[in-house]
């Protein structure tokens, strides 16, 4: 059965090309505190009609941000999620390197996504991320542990109803049934707490509506299969795959 979706997976990308890896001040394992660790081997194999999966990490290039956000965690990020600067001083992207980033590494992505929503068939954009198992400092959440999943619809926060940046991007039940089906495979779910959605949710999840279609973001708790020094346990793995899948499954039978 070939679900009715596509994925996109923003942040699973490990690469970095050597002419920008010699100007990073972080240290290979610092750098691979940035990728969205288990989103490619969970989602990356599902059935669905088309996915999208990052090749380049996120200090690249953050294919979730607008192409031309230039602040401090935009396109390209000056600091990451532990508030240490990435570049080494006096070696950070001028605008020319960011615009040549942007064409080499950004656009060809969003492009191949805009492509496959017009695929056939297509019922729902789900944006694929992992998150701590706690909130880091600079999070929405610093300090508070997180539900095994977070599901987004730009609702808002802590079950505010109210949209934060815009209308929301999947109709609520929709993403209740999908919170729904995951509970009823033992994994625990949040809805826009701590995200409601980042900019690829946003950017094509409005105009999906208006054609009766939907976008939603999912953050997995990584809490649910990583082990210390960010290893994979396999097994859990397999188990988070099975029941991602069999939620999916389960929901698209009513799309």
């Amino acid at each position: 059965m070939t679900l009715p979706l596509v994925l996109s997976i923003p942040h699973c990308g490990t690469e970095i090309p050597l002419d920008i890896e010699k100007d990073l001040a972080l240290n290979p394992a610092q750098v691979a505190e940035s990728e969205d660790v288990g989103t490619r081997e969970i989602f990356g194999d599902l059935p669905v009609l088309s996915r999208q999966a990052a090749r380049w990490s996120r200090l690249v290039v953050d294919l979730n941000r607008a192409s031309d956000d230039y602040g401090p965690r935009g396109v390209i990020a000056s600091a990451d999620y532990s508030a240490r600067p990435v570049f080494k001083t006096g070696r950070e992207p001028d605008r020319i390197e960011t615009l040549r980033r942007v064409k080499a590494y950004y656009l060809p992505y969003h492009e191949k996504l805009r492509e496959s929503l017009d695929l056939p068939g297509l019922r729902l954009l789900l944006d694929c991320h992992s998150m701590d198992g706690v909130g880091p400092a600079d999070a929405p959440d610093p300090g508070k542990p997180r539900a095994d999943v977070n599901l987004g619809n730009n609702g808002g926060f802590h079950g505010d109803p109210t949209p934060q940046r815009g209308p929301i991007t999947c109709p609520p039940q929709l993403m209740q049934n999908l919170a729904e089906a995951l509970e009823a495979q033992g994994i625990s779910v949040s809805l826009n707490d701590p995200y409601a959605g980042g900019y690829i949710t946003m950017k094509y999840g409005d105009a999906l509506r208006r054609q009766g279609k939907a976008a939603l973001q999912i953050e997995l708790n990584t809490n649910l299969y990583l082990l210390p020094k960010r290893k994979l346990d396999q097994d859990r793995l397999a188990q988070v795959r099975r029941a991602v899948w069999a939620a999916l499954e389960r929901i698209c039978r009513k799309l």
